[in-house]
């Protein structure tokens, strides 16, 4: 008898089965293996009402603004999935820091996330302040990623706009086996190039509550 194929068990409610879908091309990336869950995809964002409403395996929570307390924990607190928490490294850096990478960890986060600009001294401070991942950004290859992994780093995240599958391959030569997150754009061959160049795990901007909401009026309107 032929293997039969196995069947994926769906379950839905009759109200939340209109859930923000992360691109399926991001299957295809290994994962990341964190405190026995394996991380595939992280929505890039801090709006709660998506990250209550979507299938990604982690919340990438870092924002434009100087980390606040609150915003961390209101986000842990509503998320049912693991949180990655930004808590500076360019504006905000030094002590201050290294406060909020422990807020977030008492605060139940996965891990921390800081900035680029961060110095590696400030770095080794925050791994040495808390017992969960450190993730370093990177955003172009003049970085010494050497001294950041020596410095403590868990995880890179490579953000480099369109240039980054090839921050991501030029790392992975030097370093097969750092784990790295990357941002892989919305379109499905940039996720695919992305994952093919190395990349462990993507982080996936979604679109705006707003935008959803119009297609959703659209169809309304057509009914």
């Amino acid at each position: 008898m032929g293997q039969q194929k196995k069947t994926i068990p769906l379950v839905e409610s009759r109200l939340r089965h209109n859930i923000l879908e992360m691109p399926k091309e991001i299957r295809q990336a290994s994962g990341i293996v964190i405190y026995g869950r394996r991380i595939k995809s992280l929505v890039f964002t801090t709006d709660l009402a998506i990250i209550k409403n979507c299938d990604a395996d982690a919340v990438f929570a870092v924002y434009p603004f100087t980390p606040q307390q609150s915003i961390s924990d209101a986000i842990i607190k509503a998320s049912y999935i693991p949180v990655f928490c930004g808590v500076g490294g360019g504006t905000t850096k030094g002590l201050r820091t290294i406060a909020l990478a422990k807020d977030v960890e008492s605060q139940g986060a996965m891990g921390v996330v800081l900035n680029a600009p961060i110095n590696n001294l400030n770095l080794m401070g925050v791994v040495n302040a808390v017992d969960i991942p450190v993730i370093i950004t990177v955003t172009d290859e003049r970085t010494d990623i050497g001294a950041r992994i020596e410095a403590g780093a868990s995880i890179l995240n490579v953000a480099a706009a369109a240039k980054t599958p090839q921050l991501v391959r030029s790392i992975r030569e030097q370093y097969p086996n750092i784990p790295i997150i990357a941002t892989g754009g919305n379109r499905p061959e940039t996720i695919t190039a992305t994952i093919e160049a190395g990349a462990n795990a993507i982080t996936y901007t979604p679109p705006t509550a707003q935008e959803l909401f119009k297609t959703m009026m659209s169809k309304y309107r057509e009914e």
